[in-house]
């Protein structure tokens, strides 16, 4: 068995910083085979319809959603920031008494943007550091996050699909055509209990883990995954063949736009090209339900257009837009006394005094 992420659950975020500043002209890329995105390369907080909230359009759903951070409670302890009602893991600095703070694991997601600067002036010197990734289609600019950060990078752009475009013109022919090869011997169902395909999830889930020796918040756990399936918001696929599961396709639905999360599938499913089936089955069964799709990105830190899982994406999605890596300094002498203990000082890692310490 093995599995694929979507893009946004592969990366360790102790990134090189020097790696992920990406070339602006990155950002956003339309193939002439694809329908161009409605926005430019500059991130646009969207105008969703029927708001729940009215300046970004999300409810407690997915990302934004409490549980979700709780899920990941054996890798952080989950803090609320009130004002913005979003959510951090704080962590102990190995080997000191002091505390610094990630985003929740793939993407940070809050409900109001505006309040989130001050959030972070009320931490003071609580914590050392904090490192997020803004879900992408939140309500914030750019502009906003550099008010709230003390470094603001382009990480990886993410491979999205407006689903008000027409499939047939969007997804690329060989795709399609590996579509049509696959549905012979693979079927693919929408789960309506996440919940209760737990224990297959984790079974395909755990061979990957211990095969590829994934550790730290990367390979989450049967606990978190129990919490994650039950969160509003949680849509599931499955691909089923020779009378038995192939693969599982995870997503989370915040207002007007579906996130991958993760997804795996069996040596079997791979065999058959399941994700091909499975990817042509969302996208249908989203369309009508939400105007976007975030694939993820490519693969590694600085994903490109030429690897395989950007080729891979590419051919369902009509765009691209930015994600961001979101850094912030609360204690500066702290920060770098920490560094410097650990002889990391200058390093193009974030947060320095953790390079070279997993994830």
């Amino acid at each position: 068995m093995g599995i694929a992420s979507h893009g946004q659950g592969c990366d360790d975020r102790a990134v090189r910083m020097s790696v992920a500043r990406l070339n602006p002209s990155q950002l956003f890329r339309s193939e002439t085979s694809a329908v161009p995105l409605s926005y430019n390369m500059d991130h646009v907080i969207p105008e969703f319809p029927g708001q729940v909230h009215a300046r970004t359009g999300l409810a407690h759903t997915g990302y934004a959603h409490a549980d979700y951070a709780a899920s990941l409670a054996g890798f952080g302890t989950p803090r609320h920031l009130r004002r913005c009602d979003g959510w951090i893991l704080e962590r102990q600095i190995p080997g000191t008494p002091y505390r610094d703070a990630i985003g929740p694991y793939p993407l940070f997601s809050c409900l109001d943007w505006s309040q989130l600067a001050q959030d972070l002036d009320e931490v003071g010197t609580d914590l050392v550091s904090l490192m997020v990734v803004p879900a992408p289609f939140d309500g914030y600019s750019r502009p906003l996050l550099e008010r709230c950060f003390t470094q603001v990078i382009p990480f990886k752009s993410h491979y999205v699909t407006d689903l008000t475009q027409p499939l047939e013109k969007i997804v690329k022919k060989s795709h399609k055509d590996t579509v049509a090869r696959a549905a012979k011997r693979v079927a693919v169902s929408h789960c309506v209990d996440p919940v209760a395909h737990l224990t297959k999830w984790v079974e395909l889930f755990d061979v990957l883990v211990k095969r590829h020796h994934i550790t730290g918040i990367r390979a989450f756990s049967p606990e978190a995954f129990a919490k994650q399936l039950a969160i509003p918001g949680m849509v599931m696929f499955e691909a089923q063949a020779n009378g038995g599961t192939v693969g599982l396709d995870l997503w989370y639905t915040q207002a007007d736009v579906a996130y991958g999360h993760l997804v795996a599938f069996s040596q079997l499913g791979y065999e058959l090209r399941a994700s091909y089936a499975t990817k042509w089955f969302m996208l249908n069964h989203f369309a009508g339900k939400v105007r976007w799709v975030d694939l993820g990105g490519g693969a590694g830190v600085s994903s490109n257009a030429t690897d395989g899982l950007s080729v891979y994406k590419e051919g369902w999605s009509t765009g691209t837009v930015p994600a961001y890596l979101c850094c912030r300094i609360f204690n500066h002498s702290l920060y770098d006394s920490l560094s410097a203990a650990r002889g990391t000082t200058g390093s193009s890692y974030f947060p320095a005094y953790r390079a070279g310490i997993p994830f």
